[in-house]
């Protein structure tokens, strides 16, 4: 990277995450030409966070409403997350989160990677870009 990037959240591909969940990438691309990757997720009430996986640092910052967030196995150690709150998860930590009340969530994920890594616990595909393939 030699130049500043500027992106207009307004011109991005929403992917879907399901039919609660979108997400939005804001930075990075699939060559990688960015040391992170971050997007931001818009999820419904309802939505649960399928528990998956990166093999580096994934930083979650709560822009609005509420995410309760667990590692997995660790579900009685749940965290409520409200905008303006940060969590940093591991590498290779096992995660999931939910959206907390009646407020749509929206969520900057940042990947410490140039490219987007996941592995689902309940074994689901990922695409080419790093997205779960949804049936």
């Amino acid at each position: 990277m030699k130049e500043p990037i500027i992106v207009r959240l307004e011109d991005t591909e929403p992917v879907s995450f399901g039919p609660l969940s979108q997400y939005q990438l804001i930075i990075g691309d699939d060559e990688g030409t960015t040391p992170v990757r971050t997007g931001i997720q818009t999820a419904q009430p309802g939505y649960v966070a399928p528990v998956h996986q990166h093999p580096y640092v994934e930083i979650l910052h709560i822009l609005d409403g509420a995410a309760e967030a667990w590692i997995d196995g660790r579900e009685r150690e749940a965290v409520t997350l409200r905008k303006g709150d940060t969590m940093a998860i591991p590498p290779d930590t096992p995660h999931s989160f939910r959206v907390v009340g009646d407020q749509t969530l929206r969520l900057l994920g940042t990947h410490a990677s140039p490219r987007r890594i996941v592995a689902y616990k309940d074994g689901a595909a990922s695409d080419a870009r790093g997205y779960r393939v949804i049936a």
